[in-house]
């Protein structure tokens, strides 16, 4: 056994089953840790060749105040990210408080009354549901309460999207929505290829809708982003993939410069759009999280390729599995259990460098149906590119597990919950 796992034995009580198959997933995803390294290479040069070629410089970490106009920090951020990612402009703002604030800061941007909306994934994320009106009360200030109409793609039994449904579907509406991450599904993550695909389908039957992608839990996953595969905007939370662990709060909007403007307008008012939010600060951190980004998203990934592999070796369902395509950082276990699903997040929070000592327990959430557990002992709050888990306390009581910033937290948080749930058995 070498010092790490006499650590973990002697410091957390970790019996010597556990410890012997945790070492031998660490060397079965060991060819599946290069690959994600070989990934993180390249993003990272994206994002250090965009801060070189912009200009980054120890000016922009000041800040305004008050109304933000001439903010140079806010408007280079803006232009890093764009120039990162591949695109025609950004909108990178502490102003967003969640990816779901900004996805509706994004639907509401482009889509006006007597426009459709069609979610060409099937079901969007829980959170979603209110804003597009799909759930809740009718006069509340969602799309459907602005008269915007909302059609739904279902995807294929084996998870693949359904083009020929998208192409009928989507003749004629204003905005098609994909959602790349699963959410609380057991579906895979949408691929780039298959956002390819959807994309073809969509220009194919349709060449006047607009195509916007939910990027949350995505980005520096891939070597690609859904832009690159065609869409015209994506939309992701700073608190998760691309703050880098860093970013204190906000969003991004990153696409084609006509849709960022009217989403930017829509984020503030008609004719100040972008020119105005003072950044009050939070520049640094911002920036210093997205050059961290690409490093902190294949640590994640690490743990979470990690996390399947020793799972499987104890008879778990696991999603992805190990050696699978990734498309995000979201690792599930399935325990058919409530009692097991519990004890997961239960010992995930005892693995975390804040409130490890805190038990979660199922409760009420906004914006969630149904009553959900949540581990999270994070340094930000609600920030999911930190180690955390969670889970609607409905079968068949899947754990959904995301984030790490760094490797070793992740593969600590496994192995206690791997060794919880076998003393639970005994």
């Amino acid at each position: 056994m070498d010092r790490v796992y006499k650590k973990i034995t002697e410091e957390y009580g970790v019996g010597e089953r556990i410890c012997t198959l945790a070492a031998i997933s660490e060397k079965d995803v060991l060819p599946v840790f290069d690959k994600i390294d070989e990934i993180r290479d390249y993003n990272q040069l994206k994002v250090l060749r965009s801060m070189q070629k912009n200009g980054l410089a120890e000016r922009h970490f000041n800040f305004a105040t008050g109304y933000g106009y001439a903010d140079i920090g806010r408007d280079i951020l803006d232009r890093i990210y764009a120039d990162a990612f591949g695109c025609e402009d950004a909108l990178v703002r502490s102003q967003f408080i969640s990816g779901t604030h900004a996805l509706s800061v994004a639907l509401f941007g482009i889509l006006r009354p007597g426009d459709t909306v069609v979610s060409v994934t099937g079901k969007p994320y829980d959170t979603l549901e209110e804003v597009l009106g799909i759930r809740g009360e009718e006069d509340e200030g969602s799309l459907r309460d602005f008269g915007i109409k909302y059609k739904q793609v279902d995807l294929m039994p084996d998870g693949s999207p359904d083009l020929e449904g998208i192409a009928r579907e989507v003749k004629g509406a204003k905005l098609a929505i994909m959602q790349r991450s699963r959410g609380y599904s057991q579906r895979d993550a949408i691929s780039i290829d298959s956002i390819g695909r959807i994309v073809n389908a969509v220009r194919g039957s349709s060449p006047g809708t607009v195509i916007m992608c939910d990027n949350c839990y995505g980005e520096f996953v891939d070597a690609r982003e859904p832009v690159d595969a065609g869409v015209d905007y994506m939309v992701g939370s700073l608190i998760k993939n691309p703050g880098g662990g860093l970013a204190l709060t906000g969003g991004y909007i990153a696409g084609k410069a006509e849709y960022v403007r009217k989403c930017a307008n829509r984020l503030t008012a008609p004719g100040l759009g972008k020119h105005v939010g003072a950044s009050l600060g939070t520049n640094r951190n911002m920036l210093q999280g997205f050059y961290f980004a690409p490093h902190i998203v294949a640590e994640s990934l690490k743990g979470a390729v990690f996390t399947a592999r020793l799972f499987e070796l104890l008879g778990y369902d696991t999603s992805p599995a190990f050696d699978a395509l990734r498309s995000d950082i979201v690792q599930t276990v399935t325990f058919r259990l409530p009692e097991k699903l519990s004890e997961f997040c239960r010992m995930i929070q005892k693995a975390a460098p804040v409130d490890s000592d805190a038990v979660p327990v199922a409760d009420d959430m906004p914006g969630y149906e149904s009553q959900v557990i949540m581990a999270a002992g994070n340094f930000v709050q609600g920030a999911s590119i930190e180690f955390s888990a969670d889970g609607p306390m409905i079968p068949p009581y899947t754990a959904f597990m995301q984030g790490g910033l760094t490797y070793l937290n992740v593969k600590l948080g496994a192995i206690l919950a791997a060794d919880a749930l076998e003393k639970m058995a005994d």
